[in-house]
């Protein structure tokens, strides 16, 4: 299934909504703007539950973004130090949702990028799907964890806008 996700717009105090493809709210992004860190929090539209919440690492080699559920940490997102011909991050997940690795590859200045995990495309993000200005579309493969992929797209999305300085 196909959402929308506003671009440059998940700064600190900034809240949006993700929707379907179909214009229906899935998700609301949260920018809390009282915290110490940088946080967002990704709630389910349909349970009002927090699905995520996002938080920049505090203090790390190269800029970190943590994924928590229910307390509980099941990702960190970085970019990825070596890398050949393009940028890449990498999502290292905990074992409470699988373990292993996402890679996230593509060009994140045009929203144009990829989510691998064993090799396998498991979401793909593109702005090319859609006329809407300052919109991009994460494509997520069926039987996903949309929550947890539509947070990795969150924290590339500020990483990325932090490296290079845009408004996050």
């Amino acid at each position: 299934m196909k959402y929308l996700m506003r671009e440059r717009v998940f700064g600190i105090g900034d809240d949006h909504w993700v929707t379907t493809e179909h214009g229906e709210k899935a998700f609301l992004v949260d920018g809390k703007a009282l915290r110490v860190r940088e946080t967002f929090e990704l709630k389910d539209h349909a349970t009002g539950e927090i699905a995520a919440v996002i938080k920049k690492k505090m203090i790390s080699v190269r800029d970190t973004m943590v994924i928590e559920r229910d307390d509980d940490r099941i990702a960190s997102v970085k970019k990825k130090l070596m890398t050949v011909f393009r940028d890449k991050y990498l999502a290292e997940l905990e074992d409470s949702v699988g373990g292993g690795e996402i890679e996230v590859a593509g060009h994140f200045t045009d929203h144009e990028f990829e989510m691998e995990r064993d090799g396998r495309r498991i979401a793909r993000v593109s702005r090319k799907w859609f006329s809407i200005r300052d919109t991009y579309a994460i494509d997520i493969e069926d039987g996903q964890d949309v929550p947890l992929l539509i947070a990795i797209a969150v924290c590339v999305d500020h990483l990325n806008a932090e490296e290079h300085h845009r408004d996050a």
